[in-house]
């Protein structure tokens, strides 16, 4: 508290006698270096109003002598300042001014300042990948000047953004090196925050012991007497011993975790000290104290909307009627657990591990041209430029052969002209020539091969392109309305059903084009799990429900509770197809029925409508691996691999599937799957 006081009185003396100099210094440029000295002792303390009247004079004085260096200076303080006041667009702006000047400067110490500063701002809004490469492209230049507290702020941005998209070997290192320099600055809260990062981390990896040594870390600081560090700190190492089965550890922390908690009304931090105390006390058998702890616990995390801990809640809880033999309730909460997982991963900001995504995490010396180009179209532009170098290195080892046809085809001419004689000689020459004729002719079917494939490759690219476009223009105009305020309530729900059936056919079409490249590079592999059919189908059947409500097609349901054995995620696609082309060759009027049963130990689910029906030609195409497509009763389009990837996901599941049907009468499709793990 000391030094705090020291250090205000020292910077107020600091101000005062730079205003007091500011006041007689006559000469234009000095006037301008006072200025800006004194603009940055009021940063500092955080006068910024004041600050900016200073920035206001100085920067006319630099403009009428044109003094390069101080309107720079000046630009980039004003940024800091409007970055400190939330106005993000002015704070970038003057960021990039400030950065043009220094550049034409060559001052590459200040560009190193601006781009942390740009990085951090990024980072703060949520520009993650953006703010990085700002970021990182400051490290060295404020390394090589061992600029101790730049690096500190630098350190900490570039932790903070790894730690949220889930880079979890970046953010450890970045933390680490912060941590190391708020060690030399004795910088507490920095300590603090950099060692309960580092502790979440490494619990992360599993490498609980390196966790508990940064939470005990914290406890060893001054500020570790203070409630509010002891409750956050508490309940997470006990829980980090709970994972070595130290149950005497874990039970003190956790113990002295809920009594802080409780005294300070701390709701976030009570529920983790619950859920671990329920944990510890389901593996010491004490279940009655473990439901009523669990419970509690369920509540505070709905409160909170905590999904996180209300995930580890509904896992708990199985374990605990599981251990109680109950296990109807076990399977009501897998289930809870399993929704409330897959909306997570929905969610989650994850780390691509391909590596030109890894390679956005390392510096890019690229990264701040102008008009550069979005991910997407980055990822687009990379394909096409890959596709075009396989075809000219085709047509370059082509023509290749062809002139070396030509010259092979000289050669043996000049050597028939001078040596006529020698029959038995022309006749070897002429064999070998047709050899390379065959080899040629060879070259060009492959040739022509690849150009089918490429031209098949196009068409479906430009299938799926059209179809995507017309759905997205829908959705983007229904947002510019939106945007534009030009909706009454009552057009807004009129045009609701249509942005939802372009949504889903988007969604259906990039589900089927997913599966379809994954399954040709042989990468599908099924996770089979036991599941309630009944439960897939009134999922999927919310997602055709208004759809089938416009068309005027009824939607007869005989389904069963039941269950199969199968990988979920692929038989939810496959049931969304099916229930999709019923509904596509339907008329208005017609009838789609869906149920399912038992036949010989296993399920079979069937689709059925009354619509138009398959031809016999049309029957023998459906399920080749060919895009095959017909348009629908109201000229829907489609990809034509929706069933092709169903035949694959249901086969790799141990099932099968087929198709009953009759021009004019309707089709009828059943799918086949275990209920049981095969033997």
């Amino acid at each position: 508290m000391n030094l705090s006081i020291f250090t205000g009185f020292s910077q107020t003396n600091e101000i005062d006698s730079l205003t007091l100099e500011l006041a007689f210094e006559n000469q234009d440029s000095l006037k301008i270096e006072t200025s800006l000295e004194l603009i940055k002792s009021l940063f500092k303390v955080k006068e910024y109003d004041r600050a900016l009247k200073y920035i206001i004079e100085s920067e006319k004085l630099s403009n009428t002598i044109k003094y390069k260096k101080g309107i720079a200076e000046i630009t980039f303080y004003k940024a800091l300042i409007y970055a400190q006041k939330g106005d993000y667009i002015n704070a970038i702006s003057g960021y990039k001014k400030s950065k043009a000047l220094f550049q034409s400067l060559k001052d590459t110490l200040n560009v190193a300042k601006v781009n942390s500063s740009i990085g951090l701002i990024e980072i703060q809004r949520g520009n993650y990948t953006r703010g990085l490469q700002y970021s990182l492209s400051a490290i060295n230049v404020l390394e090589n000047r061992n600029l101790i507290n730049e690096l500190e702020l630098a350190y900490s941005t570039l932790a903070k953004a790894y730690f949220n998209i889930n880079a979890e070997e970046k953010a450890i290192e970045f933390y680490s090196k912060a941590l190391e320099i708020q060690d030399k600055l004795n910088d507490v809260a920095g300590i603090n925050e950099s060692s309960v990062k580092l502790a979440e981390l490494y619990s992360r990896k599993k490498e609980h012991r390196k966790a508990i040594d940064y939470y005990e870390k914290v406890l060893v600081s001054n500020e570790s007497k203070n409630d509010s560090v002891r409750g956050k700190i508490y309940p997470k190492l006990g829980g980090e011993y709970l994972k070595f089965r130290d149950y005497d550890k874990a039970s003190k922390y956790l113990i002295q975790g809920y009594n802080i908690n409780i005294r300070k009304d701390d709701k976030a931090d009570l529920l983790i000290v619950l859920n671990n105390l329920g944990d510890l006390n389901i593996q010491q058998n004490r279940l009655v104290i473990a439901e009523k702890q669990l419970l509690e616990a369920g509540e505070i995390a709905k409160s909170l909307n905590d999904k996180k801990e209300l995930l580890r809640h509904y896992d708990l809880m199985k374990t605990l009627d599981s251990t109680r033999n109950r296990y109807d309730r076990a399977f009501i909460w897998q289930r809870e657990y399993y929704q409330l997982n897959e909306s997570l991963n929905k969610n989650q900001v994850s780390v691509n591990t391909n590596p030109n995504y890894q390679n956005q995490l390392d510096i890019d010396t690229s990264f701040d041209k102008v008009n550069s180009p979005s991910n997407n179209e980055l990822e687009t532009l990379t394909d096409l430029s890959d596709a075009n170098d396989r075809l000219n290195k085709f047509k370059l080892i082509f023509y290749g052969l062809l002139g070396a046809l030509a010259m092979v085809s000289t050669f043996l001419i000049l050597v028939y002209l001078k040596r006529n004689s020698n029959i038995k000689y022309v006749q070897e020459l002429e064999e070998k020539n047709i050899k390379i004729e065959l080899q040629n002719k060879a070259f060009l079917e492959q040739t022509k091969h690849l150009e089918n494939v490429n031209n098949v490759k196009d068409k479906l690219f430009s299938i799926v392109s059209h179809d995507l476009k017309d759905s997205l223009s829908s959705i983007n105009g229904f947002i510019d309305l939106l945007k534009d305020g030009s909706l009454s309530r009552e057009e807004f729900d009129n045009l609701i059903p249509e942005l939802s059936e372009n949504a889903n056919n988007a969604s259906l079409l990039l589900f089927n084009l997913l599966n379809w490249s994954k399954s040709q590079m042989q990468s599908l592999e099924a996770n089979p799990t036991l599941f309630d059919i009944q439960e897939v189908f009134e999922e999927k059947l919310k997602l055709i429900e208004q759809r089938a409500q416009s068309k005027n097609i009824k939607i007869v349901d005989h389904t069963l509770r039941d269950f199969a054995y199968a990988d979920r995620s692929m038989i939810e696609i496959v049931i969304q197809n099916l229930l999709a082309n019923a509904l596509k060759f339907s008329k208005s009027g017609d009838k789609i029925t869906i149920s399912n049963h038992i036949s010989n130990g296993s399920c079979i689910i069937t689709v059925a409508d009354t619509g138009i029906g398959i031809s016999k030609p049309n029957i023998e195409k459906l399920f080749k691996n060919i895009s095959f497509t017909t348009m629908g009763t109201n000229n829907e389009k489609g990809t034509g691999l929706g069933l092709s990837i169903c035949k694959e996901l249901v086969e790799l599941n141990k099932g099968k599937i087929w198709v009953e049907s009759t021009q004019g009468v309707g089709s009828t499709f059943y799918v086949q799957l275990p209920k049981s793990r095969p033997s």
